[in-house]
């Protein structure tokens, strides 16, 4: 018997667009640096505290993540790849599918139109209005929970439920 996993898709929170900086170097926002946190207590809360974490290498993502993991109990495994930046759906598949066997929650945190887009392709049906409210907008600091029965290797178009979408917002303080 397969073990059930659990796939949880993060969009980075909002971004500054500082002058003369880089796409890849561009920082958190005020609000962001709000919303990040956040977005950690949603998956604390929600019981969505991965074994695993694979981030874009760009600043936002890291930045989202690090603030993210700061309201976590404990801090799983992070792996930064550069592939997910500039990613396509595909390419994020290709990703998941090399994820070792013993990690049973997976969380992404990349970058828009991709993460729409793959959560879309991931999932044949959603709970509710789930996959109403992903194909509308996935906006910053977006999370995204699918669950599959197959393994990792196994990830396939279609094959995951989508369970839950989330945005969380920091409040101004």
């Amino acid at each position: 018997m397969t073990t059930l996993r659990r796939l949880v898709v993060l969009r980075h929170a909002k971004s500054a667009r500082p002058p003369g900086v880089a796409d890849a170097e561009r920082p958190l926002a005020e609000r962001g640096l709000r919303d990040a946190p956040a977005a950690g207590r949603w998956l604390r809360d929600a019981g969505c505290v991965p074994d695993l974490v694979v981030c874009s290498t760009a600043v936002r993502a890291r930045e989202t993540w690090d603030l993210a993991a700061g309201e976590l109990p404990s801090g799983p495994a992070v792996r930064h790849d550069p592939r997910l930046y500039g990613a396509d759906a595909e390419d994020l598949l290709a990703v998941v599918r090399e994820t070792p066997d013993e990690v049973a929650t997976l969380l992404l945190v990349g970058h828009n139109p991709a993460l729409e887009e793959f959560v879309l392709l991931l999932a044949s049906e959603g709970l509710g209005d789930t996959l109403q409210r992903v194909e509308e907008k996935f906006p910053t600091s977006a999370i995204a929970v699918l669950t599959q029965q197959t393994s990792w290797p196994e990830a396939a178009p279609g094959g995951s439920l989508l369970t839950d979408v989330a945005v969380p917002r920091g409040t101004e303080g």
